[in-house]
């Protein structure tokens, strides 16, 4: 799970001046796993990344009944992680999220992120925050620490926007469906149309061409650049 996590993000963190912010997920494992994480991440020029207290056999924040390590055993989550950092001489961010607003409450959630900070995490993350009032609270418990909001459309959050946000006190905000769901009811569409009436013209502008501009966007312009300097003519006659 970790190689492809990293995998799908490496060719972004080297070929991109973007920073990515990863999901660690749960450390996957130990502190050992932590280490393991955090160095992979750091190799694949993440920028960040946020790791949860969850146990490993977890499940979306959004979702009920979630079950969580001991503060002791997510403090030791950060410790490795910020570990890990120091000693390959990084400045990869890390991002503190717990779970335990709905289960433990507010109170326990907040002792969790400033134990987080304690041990060396950057940005604290309140995952399932139901209301404005709770963020702009958290925001303001946890300062001068930066605050991160997750915004999951469906999910027990609020929706804010980015103006919405920043007036709470929040300095990184996070949309983890954004590409996924317009993807999904798109192919979703276009597969319902293959079927009944079994056609793609009638399909949206766009929808059922453009076969070139997705040439474009896995950088085959660049691979004929690359081809030309080297003295290839593999492209000569033009593609």
């Amino acid at each position: 799970m970790l190689v492809a996590i990293a995998s799908s993000r490496s060719p972004l963190g080297h070929s991109y001046q973007v920073p990515i912010i990863a999901d660690a997920d749960t450390g996957f494992g130990s502190p050992i796993n932590v280490v393991r994480t955090v160095s992979v991440y750091i190799n694949s020029n993440v920028a960040a990344f946020h790791i949860e207290d969850q146990v490993l056999a977890k499940r979306c924040g959004h979702l009920e009944n979630k079950a969580l390590v001991s503060v002791d055993e997510w403090v030791t989550r950060i410790r490795a992680a910020s570990l890990t950092r120091i000693q390959m001489g990084r400045d990869i961010v890390i991002i503190a999220r717990t779970d335990a607003l709905q289960s433990f409450g507010y109170d326990e959630a907040l002792r969790r992120s400033r134990a987080a900070v304690d041990a060396g995490a950057d940005v604290a993350f309140l995952e399932g925050f139901r209301t404005r009032e709770e963020a702009r609270q958290f925001c303001k418990d946890m300062f001068p620490t930066p605050v991160l909001l997750n915004m999951v459309p469906g999910g027990v959050s609020p929706l804010l926007t980015v103006n919405e946000a920043k007036e709470l006190g929040a300095k990184i905000m996070i949309y983890p469906l954004l590409a996924l769901t317009p993807v999904y009811n798109a192919v979703t569409a276009a597969a319902r149309v293959l079927k009944k009436p079994g056609e793609t013209e009638s399909l949206p502008d766009g929808t059922s061409g453009g076969i070139r501009d997705i040439f474009g966007v896995c950088a085959m312009q660049e691979c004929v650049q690359v081809d030309e300097k080297v003295g290839c003519q593999d492209y000569k006659a033009g593609i």
